[in-house]
């Protein structure tokens, strides 16, 4: 069944008749049968690899919080995991079709994201309040992001503020049966097709009914899952640069995008993780121009402006607008990505 680009009421009637199988617990009638993995699944697929992933940590059970930066590589359970928040993840099953948890009063950035088992991000927010929120699968991913913009250590402690009182954990989650190695097959596909393109940004629709491009979702799933939905001074935008080389000394400059969080560029490898020794550059941080502008740097030296040296490694990189100012949602191309040029 062709489903490269659908309208969203044709997307909608492939979705119930093709995928419908997988809104439930459970995505076959016999738990001991892989399931073959397809274009029309594969946002499930890696869904639950990622479910897994955090399972693994014991997230059905607990609280996870991570107590500093993500790991390197494919040691780290997420794609694309960022360098400015410490994560802290819970799995939890609704209740009559919601998902309840809350942000306590902080003293840095704070958000949540609940992300359903078909990989979307159905809500994101920001302010310290309890919630009750409508969820379309029966388990859902929390995402806590805890800003390090007063350090590490603060990230933690904001962190263990979270009541988790409040989670109605997935004791009874069961990893889903695909074959992994097929999935991380269609991942590295989907992923070196994104690593070609001169600017891909992330769309990150809220619920199924809303993707009217399977093969744009599927690409956003395999190079970035787990990303927020553009949402003016709420939600996220991301966009991916296309691969670069070591060799070479690139710089952009830009106006600053006044998002109302923070800016982030962070280099990753081809995989699309994190490499050790590489770090990013956020506006918490970053250095201006005399003119306001600012200045970032790739492997140009240490005295370049925001240099981010990648340790001799080929990369892509990422920006992330947090709390996204309404002028960059409207940009059909990243601004801070359109400025690369080479050398200095």
């Amino acid at each position: 069944m062709k489903c490269i680009k659908l309208t969203a009421l044709a997307f909608a009637i492939t979705y119930i008749t093709a995928c419908s199988q997988f809104q439930g617990s459970s995505p076959t009638s016999n738990p001991n049968q892989t399931i073959t993995v397809t274009e029309e699944n594969f946002t499930h697929a890696e869904t639950a690899r990622n479910y897994r992933n955090w399972a693994s940590k014991g997230a059905t059970e607990k609280f996870v919080k991570m107590q500093g930066l993500p790991p390197r590589g494919k040691a780290a359970p997420t794609v694309q995991m960022n360098d400015d928040t410490l994560y802290g993840v819970v799995i939890v099953k609704a209740k009559a079709g919601e998902v309840t948890f809350s942000i306590p009063e902080t003293n840095n950035y704070m958000a949540v994201q609940v992300v359903t088992e078909r990989g979307h991000g159905q809500h994101y927010v920001v302010e310290d309040s309890s919630y009750n929120l409508p969820v379309e699968s029966d388990y859902a991913l929390l995402i806590y992001r805890s800003g390090t913009e007063k350090g590490i250590e603060n990230a933690v402690a904001q962190l263990d503020k979270v009541n988790v009182g409040d989670f109605n954990f997935a004791t009874d989650y069961q990893v889903k049966p695909y074959d992994y190695d097929e999935v991380e097959k269609w991942v590295q596909k989907y992923t070196a097709e994104v690593n070609s393109m001169v600017n891909f940004t992330y769309t990150f629709p809220r619920t199924s009914d809303k993707v009217t491009d399977l093969h744009q979702w599927n690409l956003e799933n395999a190079a970035g899952w787990g990303g927020a939905s553009p949402e003016a001074f709420v939600g996220n935008k991301y966009s991916n640069s296309p691969k670069m080389s070591a060799s070479i000394c690139y710089t952009t400059t830009f106006d600053d995008p006044k998002n109302k969080f923070f800016t982030s560029i962070t280099a990753y490898d081809q995989d699309k993780y994190l490499m050790e020794g590489v770090k990013n550059v956020n506006s918490n941080t970053w250095e201006t121009n005399g003119d306001g502008t600012i200045t970032v740097s790739f492997n140009c030296g240490e005295t370049a402006k925001n240099n981010i040296d990648t340790q001799g490694n080929d990369f892509t990189f990422t920006t992330r607008h947090y709390g996204v100012n309404p002028s960059i949602i409207s940009d059909q191309k990243d601004p801070i990505i359109a400025g690369v040029k080479e050398g200095r």
